[in-house]
């Protein structure tokens, strides 16, 4: 059986061809992802993608598509007259869209990402454009119009930014793929949030996640199986601390890579996880590789390139590559570039890694001892203009300038400049929400600060129509106080966090009981044990009931204390 993947054409497509038995495979891919669009219209791509899909109906073949940071995948797998309907009715629906459909599949979006739980690395690493937008809600999605979507259709949508792969006994005949002409789209531009690396960030969520961006080369993959092997040794087999201990490898197709590592902790276990996960960085870092587990993670790799179905696995990212303009590389080569790999070699990818780490600490964490950086959470300046102070004593100051506006609070401040504003949230009430091109938010609330409507309509006038995204009304509306407002999906680089007056009201109340309650609660669990005529059983009782009266109280200003540290 051929491992060869050869190429030809479809009706002006490249095409992937290798030969494979059974049920046919085939799958059209686009240069085009979310690194393409922009905050304030993010989800264009994957709307028009459920769009291209709708006519399929309920096939009984297996077919589905996917919207990637930079690609877009329609694939299918079945008998061969199957997939030709399959592929002919994808092109036929990209140049004329089931526009009757558009609203059903924007609440059909809306439901998918209510489920959906975005990673917070690529916002840290790239911020609120590019590569970052991955991890943002799909704001554009409410307010795209149908000339919108033909549009972007008829710009990344065609057979010069296409790749076709198939995989089967022979090519489908009769095939023929109806598309626009247009251009080969460059891939995305790398944008950067990070002013320096290493770098860690602190989220509310339990374990230790970290990406770092490498050379795409066969050793770096080989690095990302060998550190796998080393987290799971320590963090689970010898220190009990994790259950999943796992790395990823994921080609940028720009020459660059992403591999990523995660390890689970329980809250009690989070510091010894964050602590074996920095040692076991350091210990490749040191060179401290192990033959033994390069050899077990390139033999796995080797049976991956000798498997029989090795050409077909790999069709889908070698179109992804020839999209990229990234020459083709044969089995042979490959093989031999992996069994030449050294662990020195794995040492360099260790280097290189070391130096864009970002690493995501569980809250309340921090990885400075470790030698990485606090990554940013406010700006490093503020704009000039009118300043609107606080209206309680300590709150947050905002200024209104003609670049941009800014929010102090003490010593930390959020500037967002217009012309770098990646999207502006826009309620009905009035509030707004400006979002930087660095992921960092200032909040602006009518009537709070004394902001008056001449100001937010000068905050308005400056912020380019492109950017405004316009949002349902708010649940809850944002207290004068609070000198803010509430975001939808705000991000992880929010405007520094504010505790409501009504919140401050609830922990001391609740606080000043519960601490009044503990003193008569401690006088008998001290003393009532003492007592000769009180028995041991009932003495505990009364302990545990006092003490569980006492933690009833104290709960709800945990509570209010814990909410305001997430902001």
């Amino acid at each position: 059986m051929s491992q060869a993947i050869h190429p030809t054409e479809v009706d002006g497509i490249p095409t992937l061809f290798a030969y494979a038995t059974g049920p046919m495979r085939a799958g059209l891919v686009f240069r085009v992802g979310v690194a393409d669009e922009t905050l304030a219209r993010s989800g264009v791509t994957h709307l028009l993608e459920h769009l291209a899909l709708h006519r399929q109906g309920l096939a009984d073949y297996h077919f589905n598509g996917a919207t990637k940071g930079a690609f877009t995948h329609f694939h299918a797998e079945g008998a061969e007259h199957e997939i030709v309907a399959y592929l002919e009715g994808v092109c036929a629906s990209l140049t004329d869209l089931p526009m009757e459909r558009l609203e059903t599949e924007k609440e059909i979006l809306r439901t998918e990402e209510a489920r959906r739980e975005p990673g917070q690395l690529p916002l840290w690493r790239y911020g609120a454009q590019g590569y970052g937008l991955v991890s943002y809600p799909e704001w554009g999605v409410r307010d795209l119009r149908p000339e919108d979507l033909r549009h972007w259709a008829q710009t990344w949508f065609t057979r010069d930014n296409a790749v076709l792969w198939i995989a089967g006994e022979r090519l489908p005949a009769g095939l023929s793929l109806k598309l626009p002409a247009g251009h080969r789209r460059p891939m995305p531009a790398v944008t950067s949030a990070l002013p320096t690396a290493p770098a860690y960030f602190s989220d509310g969520k339990g374990g230790v996640l970290l990406d770092s961006v490498v050379g795409d080369s066969t050793a770096a993959r080989l690095y990302a199986g060998v550190l796998e092997r080393e987290l799971s040794r320590a963090l689970r087999q010898e220190g009990g601390y994790s259950y999943t201990a796992a790395t990823d490898y994921t080609p940028r197709r720009d020459g660059f890579a992403v591999v990523t590592a995660f390890a689970d902790a329980l809250p009690a276990k989070q510091d010894a996880v964050l602590g074996g996960f920095v040692d076991v960085l350091a210990a490749l870092q040191a060179g401290r590789i192990a033959q033994g587990d390069l050899d077990a993670v390139r033999a796995r790799a080797d049976a991956t390139l000798t498997a029989h179905d090795a050409a077909v696995r790999r069709l889908p990212g070698a179109a992804e590559d020839l999209l990229a303009h990234r020459a083709p590389r044969g089995f042979d080569e490959l093989r031999s570039e992996l069994w030449a790999i050294t662990p020195q070699h794995l040492y360099g990818v260790a280097l290189e890694a070391a130096g864009t780490a970002l690493l995501q600490a569980p809250a309340g964490h921090s990885a400075d001892w470790a030698g990485y950086a606090q990554a940013p959470t406010g700006s490093s300046y503020a704009v000039t203009g009118t300043t609107f102070a606080p209206q309680r004593r300590g709150g947050p100051s905002l200024i209104v300038g003609s670049e941009g506006v800014s929010v102090t609070a003490g010593e930390q401040t959020a500037t967002v400049l217009y012309r770098a504003c990646a999207a502006v949230l826009n309620w009905p009430d009035g509030g707004r929400r400006l979002i930087g091109h660095d992921g960092l938010c200032v909040d602006v609330e009518p009537g709070v600060n004394g902001i008056d409507a001449h100001t937010m309509a000068t905050i308005d006038a400056a912020v380019h129509p492109s950017a405004v995204v316009r949002l349902p009304p708010r649940q809850r509306q944002p207290r004068p106080e609070a000198g803010g407002g509430e975001g939808t999906g705000s991000s992880a680089k929010a405007a520094p966090a504010r505790r409501t007056g009504g919140q401050t009201a609830l922990l001391v109340v609740f606080g000043l009981l519960a601490g009044l309650w503990s003193l008569p609660a401690l006088a008998y669990t001290v003393f009532g044990f003492s007592d000769p005529e009180t028995g041991i059983g009932e003495w505990a009782a009364v302990a545990v009931f006092l003490w569980g009266v006492g933690a009833l109280l104290a709960w709800p200003a945990v509570r209010v204390l814990r909410g305001t540290r997430r902001g």
